[in-house]
């Protein structure tokens, strides 16, 4: 029955396309909008009906935001409420606090197929590591540094290559990696490692490379970056840490509980007030938010372990929020720039093939350059060439300019799955002798 039900969805998305066609012939934006969505959607959705394109569904789904983003802005920029008769209001879907729930969604998520082990094998792993590194802190930013003097964009969007340049790699590279069968114990361990690194080496390259683009405040940059990336992170950790912790581990994480819960709730009762009142010295101000962050990662970390005794199944649904999650920021981000969209949207997809090929390209060569054997190689070109698009959303919606400085995540998200999915699959076809 749910075979048959994906079949539909398939021939309504074929015949979504028809009408899709005619809509464009006859310029009736009233036929061809609808019908370019319903395509999408029902497409996304029965390609679980064919086994070999099964792994692209979540690629679908990325396209399918793309579609309804640019196919209705308004309606994914603000949403009204309305109650009967009433207009209650309507909610800026670009909000920067929504936006970074969100992306501390996607990341827990992320965190969440992390583990603490996976820190502890830098030591087997060493060499590959530092190598997978230093390609992917050098070769992506200056190759999208590169991209953006041959294209002129305008200074935001170029500085919007530059920063998913010079983000860390994501869980998508260890999927990859997974498929092609390659060294999945280097990939996880530089994923992880790149992502504790990338509070410091983002910013500090965006202030290096982009600096002259759009404004860079280093330590901001660096602050958000712990919000979006090391808090939810550090959450996940905690509840990693607890599955298997000591009775002197569970003491010392219950009081740490209890003091970030006092704080927190202070928090609204007027501490924050009167911390702001008191402290003249805005990096001690910052501090002080980011230690509040961080206790609010070990109550969300402990709160989340106790729920998932309870519903045993969740650590394996919470993928699905990330996927959820990253489908809500690329379809607002495609909203809020459709009109730089509709100007430079083509360059930008070429841009992202670019971008994309080379970081398979080079991580792979200068992996055997340094005497990897072929294995680790790819994992490292997995690794260079594959970017972590929610941490480049997540920080340019905290700065205001999601339309902007984020739509290359949003065009470039997209094919780094697609890229990456061939290449996996043309690996694992040919795999290393041993």
């Amino acid at each position: 029955m749910k075979r048959i039900s994906l079949v539909t969805c398939l021939i309504t998305g074929l015949v979504g396309l028809v009408v899709l066609l005619i809509g464009v012939f006859m310029q009736q934006e009233s036929v061809y909008k609808p019908a370019a969505v319903i395509t999408a959607v029902c497409t996304a959705l029965g390609l679980g009906a064919i086994p070999a394109l099964k792994g692209y569904r979540y690629t679908a789904w990325i396209i399918a935001a793309v579609v309804a983003g640019m196919m209705y802005p308004l309606a994914f920029t603000y949403l009204k409420i309305n109650w009967g008769p009433f207009h209650v209001g309507q909610i800026d879907l670009r909000n920067k606090w929504l936006m970074l729930i969100i992306i501390q969604l996607v990341m827990f998520g992320m965190g969440i197929q992390m583990k603490l082990e996976d820190f502890t094998s830098v030591g087997k792993t060493g060499r590959g590591v530092v190598i997978g590194l230093m390609c992917h802190f050098s070769i992506m930013p200056l190759m999208g540094l590169m991209l953006t003097k041959v294209f002129h964009f305008e200074p935001e969007i170029a500085a919007g290559i530059i920063l998913i340049g010079s983000t860390s790699s994501g869980l998508a590279s260890n999927v990859m990696v997974y498929l092609a069968k390659a060294n999945l114990m280097l990939s996880v361990v530089v994923t992880a490692m790149a992502t504790m690194a990338a509070p410091f080496f983002t910013p500090l390259l965006m202030k290096l490379l982009a600096g002259t683009l759009v404004q860079v405040k280093v330590i901001n940059m660096m602050m958000e970056i712990i919000k979006i990336v090391i808090v939810p992170i550090g959450a996940a950790l905690l509840h990693d840490f607890l599955k298997t912790a000591s009775p002197k581990g569970i003491r010392v994480v219950t009081v740490l509980f209890i003091i970030a819960a006092c704080w927190l709730i202070a928090l609204p009762l007027g501490w924050w007030d009167y911390l702001s009142a008191h402290t003249t010295n805005e990096s001690m101000l910052q501090s002080i938010e980011i230690f509040g962050f961080l206790l609010s990662a070990v109550v969300a970390g402990v709160l989340y372990h106790q729920l998932a005794r309870v519903v045993t199944k969740l650590d394996s649904v919470m993928p699905y929020f990330s996927m959820f999650g990253i489908i809500y920021f690329t379809t607002v981000t495609t909203a809020a720039g459709h009109d730089n969209l509709l100007k430079t949207g083509f360059l930008l997809f070429l841009c992202s093939v670019i971008h994309n090929a080379a970081g398979f390209f080079f991580g792979y060569w200068l992996g055997r350059l340094f005497k990897l054997d072929k294995n680790s190689a790819r994992t490292v070109a997995f690794e260079v060439g594959l970017q972590n698009a929610g941490m480049a959303s997540g920080i340019a919606a905290s700065m205001g300019k999601l339309g902007t400085l984020g739509l290359p995540a949003a065009v470039f998200s997209p094919w780094m799955n697609v890229a990456g999915s061939i290449l996996a699959n043309y690996w694992k076809k040919r795999p290393v002798k041993a």
